[in-house]
């Protein structure tokens, strides 16, 4: 195998849960024409965060291989509703909601692929099309018991939930996706295998090539621990601003930082593991982090923004004043969040809430390098903050 298809395949897998099947994409890569990517989206929520971009990255990378991108907006099957993971039916879309969530999709999507290289497809564009006989002949290429392999449709069935027969029809959909658009590789994240697989078996049904399948990890939050969700609070948002960005990604845990190196960032594989070995020989790792950091923050605003963002964030920790051991403690919490009085006691920066309470109000407390000033400051769950008591008293608390 020539040297520039294993370069290929070693970027292409990098990151990635499973590639199925390697070696026929080994294949397609030899022939060397350009694959047709295909990657769906439901538009069911338009604010993206750094864990939608997972995919989006690979989409990228495979782009700047010469491959041909068809980024699938799901307009037909959004308004069926995606039941991947569900435990009970999903609400589906009407058109209008469609519209408008695709037309920001669409808008943030170009911070990372390149327009003009990316091909934009609906499916309604060709589901539009198929009558109420098609439909069931789509339909009749699988049995009840073979959607029941699905493991939420199994759980849901078992538990004696509702499992409406539109929901049948979402995988055998997304399948038929791959043969109207002729894919050669979908992608999608560890979630999505069932349907990824349906691809393939419509696409042999219909005399086609198979295409293969490339899935991606589920980004793990702020916290290292669930997945990145607004719902947790623990996401980086591509719309927010450049300080926002900048700080939540220096507040990660140095364990954490490599993963986002690896999933995030576009610097070379080579270049990360030799950041690993400085690390690993004394370098400190907030220099790597300031440097995911300015990345992400330039991908999204601008390398000025990133400047910026570096200057503002040295400014409010006094220019390295903060210390490089800062213990590190996961603190629990049951009801979602944690008033700030009762962290500082739980991480041992003061006695007791008493004292906390008297130190906020002499002024003495900072959060990320912010003074506090509101004795009922809460922190939400998922969380992930640099807490300093006084001059010399510091702690990171991840919230769970």
């Amino acid at each position: 195998m020539k040297k520039s298809i294993l370069s290929d395949l070693e970027i292409i897998k990098r990151g990635s849960h499973e590639l199925l099947v390697e070696t026929e994409l080994e294949s397609k890569l030899i022939s060397g024409n350009p694959l047709r990517v295909k990657a769906g989206f439901d538009p069911t929520a338009p604010d993206l965060h750094l864990g939608h971009t997972v995919l989006l990255n690979k989409l990228r990378q495979l782009q700047d291989m010469g491959h041909h991108i068809l980024f699938l907006i799901g307009d037909f099957t959004g308004m069926i509703g995606d039941p991947s993971g569900k435990n009970s039916t999903r609400p589906p879309l009407t058109r209008e909601q469609v519209a408008a969530n695709a037309q920001s999709y669409t808008t943030q999507v170009f911070k990372i692929l390149r327009q003009e290289q990316t091909e934009v497809v609906f499916n309604s564009t060709w589901m539009d099309k198929l009558n109420a006989a098609d439909l069931i002949k789509l339909a009749a290429t699988h049995t009840v018991a073979r959607m029941l392999e699905r493991d939420d449709f199994d759980k849901r069935y078992r538990n004696n939930q509702a499992i409406a027969i539109h929901e049948f029809l979402y995988p055998l959909i997304q399948g038929y996706d791959s043969v109207a658009l002729k894919a050669d590789l979908e992608l999608g994240g560890t979630d999505q295998k069932f349907n990824l697989l349906m691809g393939r078996e419509l696409q042999r049904h219909f005399g086609q090539p198979q295409q293969c399948i490339l899935m991606m990890p589920l980004l793990e939050g702020l916290d290292g621990v669930n997945k990145m969700s607004k719902s947790l609070n623990n996401y980086v948002g591509i719309t927010e601003s450049p300080k926002e960005i900048f700080g939540k990604l220096m507040s990660v845990s140095d364990q954490l930082m490599w993963r986002y190196l690896e999933l995030l960032s576009f610097e070379s594989l080579p270049t990360i593991r030799t950041w690993r070995e400085e690390v690993e020989n004394g370098r400190n790792p907030r220099d790597i982090k300031v440097k995911l950091a300015q990345e992400i923050v330039a991908r999204f605003h601008s390398q000025q923004a990133a400047e910026e963002a570096l200057a503002d964030f040295e400014a409010r920790f006094r220019h390295g004043a903060l210390p490089d051991d800062i213990p590190e403690k996961i603190i629990p919490t049951t009801d979602g969040e944690i008033p700030l009085v009762q962290l500082l006691k739980q991480t041992g920066l003061t006695a007791s809430t008493s004292e906390a309470l008297r130190m906020i109000e002499q002024g003495a407390v900072k959060l990320d390098g912010e003074k506090v000033e509101d004795k009922s400051t809460k922190i939400k769950r998922g969380e992930s903050v640099v807490i300093q008591v006084g001059k010399r008293k510091f702690a990171k608390a991840i919230i769970q």
